[in-house]
């Protein structure tokens, strides 16, 4: 990795509320996230299709490395998530996976498909 987050991506969380829903589907606030550079991450009412795999991702990352260690400073912290995500994709191993790094199981299955 660059060492630098390629992008942000503002997603709507499920404890938000009604007005919450309606302020994140205006156009004028597309438009604010479109001049920051932002990407929104929002799946229609009950077809939330990312919800699951990002909770997880988040669950994860919390559990193992943000809850055990305590930030200084926002730099700290977003080099932690750095680090944590390319751990996540290249060094840590999982059983659903076939006991394979994501990216070797991404790799796997290209191989197959080729």
């Amino acid at each position: 990795m660059s060492g630098k987050l390629s992008r942000t991506v503002l997603r709507r969380g499920k404890g938000s509320n009604l007005f919450s829903l309606v302020e994140y589907t205006t156009k004028a606030f597309k438009k604010k996230l479109d001049k920051a550079g932002m990407t929104q991450s929002m799946s229609r009412v009950s077809r939330c299709i990312d919800n699951g795999p990002v909770e997880a991702f988040w669950g994860m990352l919390k559990s193992e490395m943000y809850y055990l260690k305590k930030f200084n400073s926002y730099n700290e912290l977003e080099q932690a998530i750095i680090d944590y995500i390319d751990y996540y994709n290249n060094g840590r191993y999982q059983k659903r996976l076939n006991c394979m790094t994501p990216i070797e199981f991404r790799n796997y299955l290209k191989d197959i498909v080729a």
